[in-house]
């Protein structure tokens, strides 16, 4: 029996974590989770970020809850999930998308702090989020998972090699998990955002030369807003894309269809 209510909505019902909630396309995507049905719980490394929208979710009428973790430790993320179940009773959604950016820099200038730092929140911050999303989802008889890629995880580009392997690898467990917890349940997918507004892409676009070449980039022409991501997400984690598992879809203006 569903936790909240709305006939119709996408996730209504539905218990919903997201991390790399803070900001951006995660604090975007509570906002679409909460407002088609869902319940749910946040979770960034910025405690005053979480409780202001979970603040603002609840005065817009949803139930939601916060976490504070750090997706790179384990024990963190295994404590968001137990918080998730034993508050209300199980986890049904889950959009992992905490990561983090590099700055352009060619491959033989880039140090080991640069890209450890990008590997460890971007791939083993996936991986921690999903041994505890996947063992929670058992206990439950299945769920959706949505992992944040990247446009980066289907082409390359010519600096930034870090964060281009990393948003590969993400793609990699998202097939990984796909095909092997299918017959459970559970359905493992990844969206590919393109160029999406946030703090640092803003800052980008006062750049004249900068936003040029980005915003060509894409036959849209602009840069998506969050809420664009969040609501594939959504779709992604709803029963309407219930026979899709293991796929990657592209939220990117139309530029992989170059």
């Amino acid at each position: 029996m569903g936790v909240s209510g709305g006939a119709g909505l996408l996730l209504a019902g539905k218990v919903a974590l997201i991390t790399g909630a803070s900001s951006g396309i995660g604090a975007g995507a509570a906002r679409v989770f909460a407002a088609q049905g869902a319940v749910v719980v946040v979770v960034a490394r910025r405690e005053e970020r979480l409780r202001a929208l979970v603040g603002e979710l609840e005065g817009a009428g949803a139930r939601a809850g916060w976490r504070v973790a750090d997706v790179r430790c384990s024990g963190e993320v295994r404590s968001a999930v137990e918080f998730v179940v034993e508050r209300y009773g199980r986890l049904d959604v889950a959009f992992n998308n905490a990561g983090v950016g590099l700055e352009r820099s060619p491959l033989h200038l880039l140090d080991d702090d640069a890209y450890d730092t990008v590997m460890d929140t971007n791939v083993r911050g996936v991986w921690n989020c999903m041994r505890y999303e996947i063992a929670a989802m058992l206990e439950s008889g299945g769920g959706a998972i949505v992992n944040t890629s990247s446009v980066g995880g289907l082409v390359a580009s010519s600096t930034g090699a870090p964060y281009i392997a990393s948003k590969h690898a993400v793609i990699g467990l998202t097939k990984a998990a796909a095909v092997e917890y299918a017959g459970s349940g559970i359905r493992v997918n990844a969206v590919a955002p393109g160029l999406t507004r946030s703090e640092m892409v803003d800052v980008w676009l006062r750049d004249a030369d900068l936003s040029g070449r980005a915003l060509r980039s894409a036959p849209a022409g602009r840069a998506a807003d969050p809420e664009e991501v969040a609501r594939a997400a959504a779709w992604l984690c709803s029963e309407q894309a219930s026979f899709i598992t293991g796929a990657t879809l592209p939220v990117d203006g139309g530029r992989t269809a170059w």
